[in-house]
């Protein structure tokens, strides 16, 4: 055959009938395919994003969890030794620390130093270490002035040469006066502190570090021996709120500038930070490999599919060939009707009404099996709980998801799931099911459920009524998981009222407390006292050493100031240095003695910066609740008048005012 008629015989084929619609078919095919997977990819990215941030979230809780466990517990053991030393002669001292020999499985050695700084045994026996002065030590300072345990910055050893952090407890005599402090050595290169870090595995480039909340690192596995002193990788604005003490999860650029899905975590005890990491590249990399594989197997599917359609078109349009020679037969006369068996729409409206109609009857009855199907593959294979129950309230189906979520078996019946609801929630829930069921208007409720691991979920249940041809069915409900929703409303109910840096009241949560206070003098007289005071000379510690020292020096005179006030007292950071303290149930001459306690003890706190050390006073004014305070604005107003007379004699002064007209009632 020459080749303009093979060309006009793939013409005649391209344009026939089985042509076009093969070709439209494959074209359908090819466009279907490009967009699913497009989409695919576009969400797909996303989701494979959210699971894998909930999955660091995990890890990095479980992480800092586990690490903050371990610091508590070398803590408390310190703690424990420090309280066998009271009262012991200074010539005794080496023995009990040599009998303590049980707490080098958790340190490398330990330290005995006095109320001056000087150490005056240690253990095992380090020449040299005996009789060193550390009173000019960071740590001294702040356990001279603090009485928690404080973990140090890291340092070089310098016998040994690693990275080392010592935790610390202040030392105490009879009396609660200082008399030294009691330390334990951690080698961050080869303890056992970071042991459990070295074996976790993130795929091939994840990784976990922790560095202290001044950034410097204290374990990255990419680092040699674990533990190397130095800057985390990155610089990255959730890596700045984390050293600010922020926690949660991000995508940010990694040190070599790579998206990467990062987790942070604090290790309060210890103000350590636990990071996790993963780059963006090594999650989503199955997701393209899957989309590249499914591409091949619908694209193999497609050429299956072509052969499969060209063959089956080929049988379907075999009917007219019947037809047309049937025609010429009964134009020949040797048939009297036409006899056609097929489904094509055209030929049974030639082979007539009944076949027409029949037809129809059995394609309705399909369709009306197939939506069945449908449906009931939906209810089965949708991730949202849902159930389903009778006009009398009985629920008579449960779908797997709802199972799952609820921890029930497909044998349990109706009223294990009622018996499992928190049975503060039951028969609010009962009750408002009951008035459902008589009105047929919806069921809208949020309750507990007792999972049988222990666990109590957070559930909101939404069921409506099913109507058909206007006459009630049943109820259809819908059942989700907001446990981790009410955790979160919760911790922003707590955010919303107190300072991140210093974990003080915010002027929103003081106003707040004030405000009671005022409402409860008025009710019933109870005296409360007001005090406010910012930080003389503070302005020096930002400019000269920057915003970070002076975020160490408020919340270092945040923990003074919360250790000198009552347990009952509420005590805010109002914004910048200033300060604010409520004391409810207190006298204006109690309230003065407090804060002359605070004022003496913050002015002994210090911080270092390029070998300056910075301190600061407090001018302090001090007023209580009077009649004829109708809103804090005036109880704030008399104090701060107070509190800028204090400034105006010299500052380093606390000025008590007792009404508007006699500002100046006292000054220390």
């Amino acid at each position: 055959m020459h080749v303009p008629a093979r060309i006009g015989v793939l013409a005649r084929s391209i344009c026939s009938l089985q042509g076009r619609l093969l070709a439209g078919l494959a074209m359908t095919w090819l466009v279907i395919v490009g967009l699913v997977l497009l989409l695919a990819w576009q969400f797909g990215k996303g989701l494979v994003d959210d699971a894998n941030l909930a999955h660091l979230r995990y890890e990095s809780q479980l992480i800092a969890n586990d690490l903050s466990e371990q610091v508590e517990r070398r803590l408390r053991a310190l703690e424990r030794l420090e309280q066998g030393l009271r009262n012991v002669p200074a010539n005794e001292v080496p023995a009990r620390l040599e009998n303590a020999q049980v707490l080098l499985e958790w340190f490398e050695g330990l330290m005995v130093a006095d109320a001056d700084g000087r150490v005056v045994a240690d253990w095992p026996i380090v020449p040299g270490r005996a009789g060193l002065e550390t009173a000019a030590t960071e740590y001294f300072r702040m356990l001279r002035h603090s009485p928690w345990p404080y973990v140090s910055q890291p340092f070089i050893g310098r016998a040994s040469g690693d990275s080392l952090v010592l935790m610390l407890v202040p030392r105490f005599d009879d009396q609660g006066v200082f008399n030294g402090v009691v330390g334990g050595m951690i080698n961050l290169t080869h303890g056992g502190l970071f042991r459990r870090l070295e074996e976790i595995r993130l795929g091939d480039d994840g990784y976990v570090s922790v560095f202290t909340a001044t950034g410097e690192a204290l374990f990255h596995p990419r680092r040699a021996g674990g533990a190397v002193l130095g800057r985390p990788l990155g610089h990255s604005d959730a890596l700045q709120q984390a050293l600010n003490g922020w926690q949660g999860e991000a995508i940010a650029s990694s040190g070599e500038g790579t998206p990467t899905l990062m987790a942070y975590r604090q290790i309060w005890p210890a103000s350590w930070i636990v990071k996790v990491a993963i780059p963006q590249t090594q999650v989503q990399a199955p997701l393209g490999d899957f989309l590249a594989r499914l591409w091949w197997a619908w694209l193999a599917l497609a050429v299956l599919m072509l052969i499969t359609m060209r063959w089956l078109v080929r049988r379907l349009l075999r009917p007219l060939h019947r037809l047309e020679r049937q025609i010429a037969q009964v134009g020949a006369g040797e048939r009297r009707y036409l006899e056609l068996s097929t489904s094509m729409h055209e030929l049974r409206q030639v082979a007539g009404s009944f076949n027409r109609l029949e037809h129809e009857r059995l394609a309705a009855l399909e369709h009306l099996r197939d939506r069945q199907a449908f449906l009931d593959a939906v209810l089965g294979s949708t991730p949202i709980g849902m159930f389903v129950a009778d006009l009398k309230g009985r629920i008579n189906y449960l779908n797997p998801a709802l199972l799952e979520l609820l921890g029930l078996e497909v044998t349990h019946e109706a009223r294990d799931l009622w018996g499992r609801i928190h049975p503060d929630d039951r028969r609010g829930t009962e009750d408002m099911w009951r008035y459902t069921l008589s009105t047929g208007s919806d069921f809208v409720r949020q309750l507990r459920f007792l999972h049988p691991d222990g666990v109590t979920l957070w559930v909101e249940v939404h069921a409506s009524q099913v109507l058909g041809n206007d006459q009630p069915l049943g109820f259809v409900g819908m059942v989700k998981d907001i446990t981790e929703r009410r955790q979160q409303e919760a911790l922003q109910r707590w955010e919303a009222e107190h300072d991140p840096l210093t974990g003080l009241l915010n002027r929103r949560g003081f106003e707040r407390r004030l405000e009671e206070a005022l409402a409860e003098y008025s009710k019933t007289g109870t005296p409360s006292v007001l005090i406010l005071f910012d930080l003389d000379h503070f302005k020096p510690i930002n400019d000269e050493g920057g915003h970070a020292l002076g975020d160490e020096m408020l919340r270092r005179v945040a923990q003074v100031v919360a250790w000198e006030v009552r347990r009952s007292d509420h005590v805010a950071r109002q914004g910048g240095d200033e300060f604010a303290v409520l004391l409810p149930s207190c006298t204006l001459k109690q309230a003065g003695e407090i804060a002359e306690s605070l004022r003496r003890a913050v002015s002994e706190v210090t911080v270092s910066n390029a070998g300056k050390t910075y301190s600061i006073t407090l001018s302090m004014g001090v007023t209580a609740l009077q009649e004829g305070d109708d809103a804090i604005e005036s109880v704030f107003a008399r104090a701060d008048r107070a509190s800028y007379q204090a400034k105006a004699d010299g500052r380093n002064a606390v000025v008590v005012t007792t009404s508007d007209d006699d500002l100046i009632d006292s000054l220390w």
